[in-house]
């Protein structure tokens, strides 16, 4: 009976090797005598387990299609414009490749993707309005169903290239991508040490970066900024083809001025992105009342230190400007007037003073107008404000200014003078309560303390402020004191921390 049962085993054997070479079998097929019941039965069971397990290696390589949704993104943005797409149906991404570039009425965001897989469908068109919650494409992932299942429950967050998302830590959890953990731990950092400036207090790959420049003093690299300028003109014997012309400034001339267009009929548009924003902005700035003060500046000793300056912050990889100047000037004008840094609850019912200098810039931009601010400004050397100058620039150029340079100013100034004009009436951005507006600097005659007229380069400003909690008196006080840092720049360093 032994010896029977055996040869029965082997044959047994050798049909499930046969069937398993051809990867299918029929149970139906295969007939046992009674006494090796007992041995079929075992045997059927694990012939069972391997059928499901083959079954469950076909689902995970049939690639589960996801949709990737557009998480809330912040500072209550519902919808978003899609300003461009970076892949098309069929393309193949990683996580973190860039998927779109989406714009809200406050910045420009970069989506991109959390997984591995193939792009199935897109969900909208190039500026189209995209909805928070809503999928913006199908990807049929790599990954395995049940790791599938597991990120379906989390709702994808949209994460920006170089995301800036500037708000309060909400809780005590650290959260940061592998990468940028990677990051952390490749050079000895505590995550717990870092303030990150993403969603609910994530942790960006610039806060490393950031953290990392001011533990080691290290200065940032020189941001592109110099090499979109015009270069200077090469001497006429040189030829042509030796002219130190660099490729970002070739394929980037100075932008012309547009053309009108005369379509012979109406046109009918929405208002979207930054234009939405300025129409609730404005709308919040009409219920102010505003009190308006001007004065000029005689700019000729800073315009003398500027030009010693400037060949030493180039040696740097800094563009030095007048900008960081009137920054840091109005900075140490706060300290002194920390009301001027301050903000008001919606009903006028509170006053919150500022402890951080976040001092915007009104910026032009192709999409419009932008003020992002420089932080911290308290806490940063006139060198240093122009370094982030520099950065803001290029991003508002490019069109690529995160939501944390756009977010939390506390005291504006805008240049307006860098495009024409000497007056003007700047506007309060709500729930600021002081701003700034700089005329262009002329070479006007002036007399001197001899009673002589000697040429003078004179700056004219105009300041408004909220009336209801700031009088005339403070806001002169204070535009006499910015006015002496500027006209003495020297006198700036016995206040300078």
């Amino acid at each position: 009976m032994a010896a029977v049962t055996r040869g029965s085993l082997g044959a047994f054997r050798r049909l499930l090797l046969s069937q398993q070479s051809r990867r299918s079998f029929q149970l139906q097929s295969f007939r046992c005598d009674r006494t090796l019941q007992p041995i079929t039965f075992r045997c059927d069971r694990k012939l069972q387990v391997f059928s499901c397990r083959r079954l469950h290696v076909a689902v995970v390589n049939q690639g589960p299609i996801v949709q990737f949704k557009l998480s809330d993104i912040g500072e209550g943005i519902m919808e978003v414009t899609v300003k461009e797409w970076y892949v098309k149906e069929g393309d193949k991404v990683s996580q973190f490749d860039s998927i779109c570039e989406v714009q809200s009425d406050k910045a420009s965001v970069t989506i991109t993707s959390r997984y591995d897989g193939v792009i199935k469908k897109l969900y909208y068109d190039v500026d189209a309005t995209a909805f928070v919650g809503k999928p913006l494409v199908d990807i049929e992932t790599e990954s395995g169903s049940e790791v599938i299942q597991e990120e379906d429950v989390v709702e994808t967050p949209a994460m920006a290239q170089e995301e800036h998302t500037h708000q309060e830590i909400k809780g005590h959890k650290t959260q940061a991508t592998p990468a940028v953990r990677r990051l952390a731990i490749e050079n000895n950092i505590k995550l717990s040490e870092v303030v990150g400036t993403g969603k609910d207090g994530r942790i960006l790959k610039e806060d490393i970066l950031n953290f990392l420049a001011k533990q080691t003093g290290a200065i940032l690299p020189p941001t592109p900024f110099q090499e979109i300028q015009t270069p200077p003109p090469a001497p006429a014997a040189a030829p042509a083809a030796a002219k130190p012309v660099s490729t970002k400034a070739a394929v980037k001339p100075p932008p012309a001025t547009p053309k009108p267009v005369f379509t012979g009929k109406d046109v009918t548009e929405p208002l979207k992105g930054f234009q939405k924003a300025m129409v609730k902005t404005m709308t919040v700035a009409l219920k102010i009342p505003h009190f308006g003060y001007c004065d000029e500046v005689d700019l000729s000793r800073l315009v003398a230190l500027r030009s010693e300056l400037k060949p030493l912050a180039e040696s740097r990889g800094v563009r030095l400007s007048y900008m960081p100047f009137f920054i840091k000037a109005a900075s140490l004008g706060l300290h002194h007037f920390p009301i001027l840094n301050a903000s008001v609850d919606e009903d006028c019912q509170n006053i919150t003073y500022k402890a951080s200098h976040n001092i915007g810039l009104a910026m032009d931009t192709s999409q419009g107008l932008l003020v992002p601010n420089v932080k911290n400004v308290q806490l940063l050397s006139v060198l240093e404000i122009a370094l982030e100058l520099n950065r803001l620039q290029v991003l508002g150029a490019s069109g690529q200014l995160g939501t944390a340079d756009l977010m939390g100013g506390t005291f504006t100034l805008s240049n307006i003078g860098s495009i024409g004009g000497t007056y003007a009436k700047p506007v309060i951005l709500p729930p600021e309560v002081a701003i700034g507006a700089l005329g262009k600097i002329q070479v006007l005659p002036r007399f001197d303390a001899a009673g002589q007229v000697v040429p003078a380069h004179i700056m004219k400003v105009s300041w408004s402020a909220d009336h209801r909690i700031i009088d005339g008196a403070t806001m002169c006080r204070f535009s006499n004191l910015w006015r002496e840092y500027l006209e003495n720049p020297a006198s700036m360093v016995l206040d300078l921390k």
